[in-house]
């Protein structure tokens, strides 16, 4: 059956635009319901239970009584958690050994979206069978359980998130002396994060915590991490640290306002890893991350392997080689000795225990990989059909990585919703990446419209 509803990260889209209505909340509620109430395990009271929780979108609340009432219909106890980070949920669908937990959120996207991820028993993403047989069930009529569910409120899911975040970390750890300033994006870790590492000690001042279920997103968080690039500067911070929306992806901010993204951060935990806790076994980055990235590891004899873009796909990596790290540029960093899946709070404890444990300022431990220049175009075509196997693309590609040798690579990469196909070129030299990627790009054009 091919997939029509779920994504590598769940279903998502424009509120009030296909299948992202209140109707289809209420069948996916019943659906959801019906599979997950045929599995064992996760009862309560004789019933199975299911977990939801939701970022600060102000579509979150209809959703969410949607999904409630069609899995009440099904037959399912729903535990109320709340606005609280998509890791939160995992981590409390673990907890409380519920049947599944469901996130009501669009991630980094704007307020206008909104979407759905699910998460398995053990806090992990489900099964492709799951889903398939989720989207089965769609199709099935709805009808009244006999044995309703019932909704109850999780009022101390935020304690216990906050806890589970700073035991994270070594008994003892302190970030006593460290001055934070924190961009909660007016997503779900805005009444989560602050109290994190203010507990561990840290002196904190926050923005990006007055949300008002519009603003999500909004000029501010990972996506737009130019409100607290100043802020760190204004307030003569150490560094700052930004979430996005939903809180499972995490951006640093050093105390010269320059920008860190997930490639210099999992680097910097590496590095921690290798020196101070016995090693690192290896680490996952994606098509995407920068080759300096590759090189720096490579030079200290850690392992590294790419996987294609997306967390399913960096998580199904790291569990075949057996390593417990790996991430995206974009932040969502995955520390599997700690949690489940991309957790923003967690993995920015753990580049603080490198800062603390190194005893240098973020600025100077960054340096130690030297992140290489990249430049890609989206070359729009008529049509991509046998374009990147065309002779004169693979030779344009040939000639482009003979002039880099080993001191860059080419990537050419469909884009999986639009028209496009992303060229994109890394390399010791600027002016010679730019070069190159004019160039493969003017061929793919041409091949591809013609």
């Amino acid at each position: 059956m091919a997939r029509q509803y779920f994504g590598t990260d769940g279903i998502r889209g424009r509120v009030g635009e296909g299948v992202i209505t209140p109707d289809f909340m209420l069948r996916l509620g019943y659906a959801a319901g019906k599979v997950f109430g045929e599995m064992a395990g996760g009862r309560r009271g004789g019933r199975p239970s299911i977990l939801i929780g939701k970022d600060t979108r102000v579509s979150g609340y209809m959703f969410e009584a949607a999904l409630e009432a069609g899995l009440i219909n099904a037959g399912v106890d729903v535990g109320l958690l709340g606005p609280m980070p998509t890791p939160a949920i995992a981590y409390l669908t673990r907890t409380f050994h519920a049947r599944a937990g469901i996130v009501i959120s669009a991630s980094h996207n704007p307020y206008q979206d909104n979407g759905i991820k699910f998460f398995s028993a053990e806090g992990s993403k489900l099964p492709d069978q799951v889903e398939l047989d989720i989207e089965a069930a769609l199709a099935l009529p709805m009808s009244t359980s006999p044995d309703l569910g019932k909704a109850w409120r999780i009022d101390d899911a935020a304690a216990r998130y906050i806890e589970f975040c700073k035991a994270s970390t070594p008994w003892g750890f302190s970030l006593d002396g460290l001055k934070i300033v924190l961009d909660c994006a007016n997503g779900a870790t805005y009444h989560i994060a602050p109290k994190v590492f203010r507990e561990l000690g840290a002196t904190v001042s926050s923005i990006g915590v007055s949300p008002d279920g519009h603003n999500i997103n909004l000029e501010c968080g990972s996506t737009k991490p130019g409100q607290l690039q100043r802020a760190v500067l204004e307030r003569g911070a150490d560094l700052g640290i930004a979430f996005d929306g939903d809180g499972d992806r995490v951006l640093f901010v050093d105390q010269e306002g320059e920008l860190l993204d997930g490639d210099q951060l999992l680097f910097i935990i590496a590095m921690h890893r290798q020196q101070f806790l016995g090693g690192c076994n290896g680490v996952v980055g994606t098509l995407m991350s920068n080759y300096g990235f590759e090189l720096a590891l490579r030079e200290r004899g850690i392992p590294f392997e790419r996987a294609k873009v997306g967390d399913r796909y960096v998580l199904e990596r790291m569990q075949s080689n057996g390593w417990t790290l790996g991430g995206e540029s974009s932040g969502h960093i995955i520390c599997a000795d700690a949690t489940t899946t991309g957790d923003g709070i967690v993995s920015a404890l753990q580049a603080l225990r490198a800062v603390c444990d190194f005893g240098e300022p973020l600025h100077l431990l960054k340096g130690r990989m030297k992140m290489l220049p990249q430049h890609m175009i989206n070359v729009r075509l008529a049509h991509r059909d046998g374009v990147l196997d065309h002779a004169d693309v693979k030779a344009a590609v040939s000639e482009a990585e003979s002039q880099l040798a080993d001191s860059g690579r080419v990537l050419l990469r469909p884009s999986g919703t639009e028209p496009l196909i992303r060229v994109m070129v890394e390399g010791r030299d600027s002016a010679q990446v730019e070069r190159l990627a004019k160039q493969i790009s003017t061929v793919v054009e041409r091949v591809g419209n013609e």
